[in-house]
């Protein structure tokens, strides 16, 4: 993959420098300041950038300012974004245009190699990579008019994990399910959020893209 980096923080940046070229990608170009980072995606239109939302000089949202735009001038530019803290408004902003090849991750995370270049995988591939404690504390900011409603508690959990990027066996193990029965809550939940019968896959990414906004506008 050819990847894009902005952070300012010149440790946390070489290293992901470090990190990703060791993994055989090519990271075609790195910025640290908010000005530099549109023209950068822009100008080398890479397969996934990786975003520090808080960029000088400011250091509020620099960072995702650029990204959202980016993403209105190149609709298909997957991005994971790198957050301190969960910064709810963020999120919002971020879902607002598309879900499809978004990651919202903290930083904590980027400290757990494996975890980190597989969401930077999936948000590439198009998929979602949202961390857990991103979507805990969306959930707790949900409205009384949630189409969400009808799902069980159950379903609600693999939809949750569906979000986070985990796959059908991945998210049976975490709940402690036979895959079969995972399997049969994501066929209720594609059933009760009216998603279409053909595709799976198509039907998957707009159950996440569903939840995701749901969560974002709550």
């Amino acid at each position: 993959m050819r990847i894009l980096i902005a952070e300012d923080n010149a440790l946390l940046r070489e290293g992901l420098v470090l990190l990703l070229t060791s993994e055989g990608h090519e990271v075609c170009a790195t910025v640290e300041h908010g000005d530099a980072l549109l023209p950068a995606l822009l100008d080398h239109r890479p397969d996934v950038a990786v975003v520090d939302v808080r960029l000088p000089p400011g250091f509020r949202d620099e960072g995702l300012r650029a990204a959202v735009e980016a993403r209105r001038r190149l609709p298909s530019l997957p991005v994971l974004i790198l957050s301190q803290y969960v910064e709810r408004a963020y999120a919002t902003e971020l879902l607002a245009q598309s879900a499809s090849g978004v990651g919202y991750l903290l930083k904590d995370r980027v400290g757990r190699a494996d975890e980190f270049l597989q969401a930077l995988r999936r948000v590439a591939d198009g998929g979602t990579a949202m961390d857990p404690e991103v979507i805990t504390h969306l959930m707790a900011r949900r409205t009384a008019d949630d189409p969400l409603a009808a799902l069980t508690p159950r379903e609600r959990e693999v939809l949750a994990l569906m979000a986070e990027g985990h796959n059908n066996p991945t998210i049976a193990a975490l709940l402690f399910l036979a895959e079969s029965s995972v399997n049969k809550h994501i066929g209720s939940i594609f059933a009760k959020l009216g998603m279409p019968t053909p595709d799976t896959g198509h039907r998957r990414v707009l159950a996440v893209l569903t939840y995701l906004r749901t969560l974002a506008n709550g």
